[in-house]
């Protein structure tokens, strides 16, 4: 099923055996067979339980996509109503299956896109594409003479150390350590760590996927004190150059909320926006897109804690959040 052309990476059963395993969350395996008995559909679910947000079954948490994968729509929709009956076997009331295509007549979400950019050949291709603001604020960082390493597991622990305070910055609670450890550890042939040091320390870092002739970067963060250098870019910028040198012909930025801030700083790296439809098939009507008013004073209040504090904690939480 990795050979259809709707493939993600998170299709492959690895990856929710990997997000259930970290968290111990249950993990099901739905899937049809064709004429002769093989595969012909897949629909990876995880059980995400939490005392927060309430338990939910999801394709995939985590990640940005999932969803029923057929050979017919015949077939996704049969998947799809397997998932809702083991919803209501297992009485879990939120089903949510993230998909990159409409699903005409449920409800759904769609207030996310990520952003897609087709790579050309060659890294100084890419540099004559951008304007010339971009390519001023990406050499900016040059000023500062940073380092920057490409690697896997022995970059986990920098990464990790800017992704934290980053994220507490932000007034979200972090991931736990051992996600990106395991992360990077079970899946070395799909995964990378781009990181840039300014004077020998961690300054921006990110994690990057890959699958056939696609780059995603799901995970990546700066450090607020470093924002007048342009670290940032200089990091957007070696992510797309290494996916360009490793023969990647897509560059996927990741989902953000459409019109944010974040939308905008990927799109004007060229890229088009990809609409994602996260459906509710269980729903009446998909779940209200943002926040609300107590998720922000928690988010403001999350934001002002001792990074030590927030990374202790962070961990016991964010395992049953919807990310």
């Amino acid at each position: 099923m990795l050979a259809h052309p709707r493939a993600t990476l998170y299709h492959s059963w690895r990856w929710s055996e990997f997000a259930g395993a970290v968290f111990g969350f249950r993990v099901h395996r739905l899937t049809v067979a064709d004429a002769a008995g093989g595969i012909a559909g897949l629909l990876p679910l995880v059980e995400q339980r939490s005392r927060v947000s309430g338990n939910r079954l999801v394709s995939l948490p985590y990640f940005n996509y999932g969803g029923a994968l057929g050979t017919s729509e015949q077939q996704e929709r049969e998947l799809m109503e397997r998932a809702c009956e083991l919803a209501r076997a297992r009485r879990i009331a939120q089903l949510e299956l993230r998909d990159a295509i409409p699903r005409p007549g449920l409800p759904v979400r769609s207030d996310k896109a990520s952003v897609e950019l087709v790579l050309p050949s060659s890294a100084e291709e890419l540099s004559r594409s951008l304007d010339a603001k971009l390519r001023s604020q990406v050499r900016r960082a040059d000023r500062e003479a940073p380092e920057v390493t490409v690697g896997g597991a022995e970059l986990v622990e920098a990464f990790y150390a800017v992704f934290s305070a980053n994220m507490r910055d932000l007034g979200t609670p972090v991931y736990p350590r051992r996600f990106f450890v395991e992360l990077v550890r079970q899946f070395a042939a799909d995964c990378g760590i781009v990181l840039v040091r300014l004077r020998g320390r961690p300054a921006a870092a990110a994690l990057l996927t890959h699958f056939r002739d696609r780059t995603e970067i799901p995970w990546a963060a700066s450090l607020r004190e470093h924002r007048a250098t342009s670290v940032n870019m200089r990091l957007y910028w070696e992510c797309l150059a290494h996916a360009i040198g490793r023969g990647s012909r897509v560059f996927d930025f990741g989902r953000s909320t459409l019109d944010s801030g974040t939308y905008r700083f990927k799109l004007q790296w060229g890229g088009r926006p990809r609409t994602l439809h996260w459906v509710y098939p269980l729903a009446a009507s998909a779940p209200p897109a943002g926040h609300g008013r107590l998720a922000e004073v928690a988010r403001r209040v999350w934001s002002r804690l001792p990074l030590p504090i927030a990374n202790r904690l962070g961990p016991w939480i964010s395992p049953g959040l919807p990310w």
